[in-house]
């Protein structure tokens, strides 16, 4: 799909764009409590957001699309939890702010160490496709489009699921703040 697209001409930000504009209906979906529909909007985000690296990689990366993808992602992650609060915010708005706190934790962890190191002109040699320095940790995005699933699948589970998850964010942020620590130790 990507190699047909790129063939095409669909460039990778549009790939971008409309991923996260189909993250929105998620959104919109998972605020109504329909979260079947919700989960399989979820799974195309996702799709589109394999798909725009794909095209990426085929078409040239961009500084433009590596600045976009991550930005839309994060958006996104936040959306999702907000989307079950506003379904059901009283048993589901503290645990997703919990969550989405803790996100912003992982993010900024992760953006700032990816631009200070960029800045000193470091490449994450695990990650060699991306386009940015790339910061691992025990929640990434494979783990955090799982969570997503659970909640989607056991809606009467959010709460556990999220502080659960919340604390692996936590942990995830406090090893980026001692890498950062080690990396830049004066």
């Amino acid at each position: 799909p990507a190699a047909l697209a790129a063939n095409v001409g669909i460039g990778a930000d549009t790939i971008s764009i409309i991923g996260f504009l189909i993250g929105v209906a998620a959104f919109a979906s998972l605020s109504l409590g329909n979260y079947m529909l919700g989960l399989l909007l979820i799974i195309a985000n996702r799709t589109f957001d394999g798909m725009d690296g794909a095209v990426a990689r085929i078409s040239g990366p961009t500084d433009r699309g590596a600045y976009l993808d991550i930005s839309l992602d994060f958006v996104f992650y936040a959306l999702v939890p907000l989307g079950f609060a506003i379904a059901q915010p009283s048993t589901n708005a503290l645990p997703a702010a919990v969550l989405i706190a803790s996100f912003v934790g992982t993010g900024s962890s992760f953006l700032a160490l990816s631009a200070i190191a960029s800045r000193l002109g470091r490449r994450a040699d695990a990650f060699p496709a991306k386009g940015i320095y790339y910061a691992g940790g025990l929640a990434e995005g494979f783990e955090t489009i799982a969570v997503f699933v659970s909640f989607c699948l056991f809606p009467s589970l959010f709460a556990p699921i999220a502080y659960g998850f919340a604390a692996v964010c936590a942990v995830t942020t406090v090893l980026r703040w001692r890498q950062g620590w080690v990396m830049w130790r004066g």
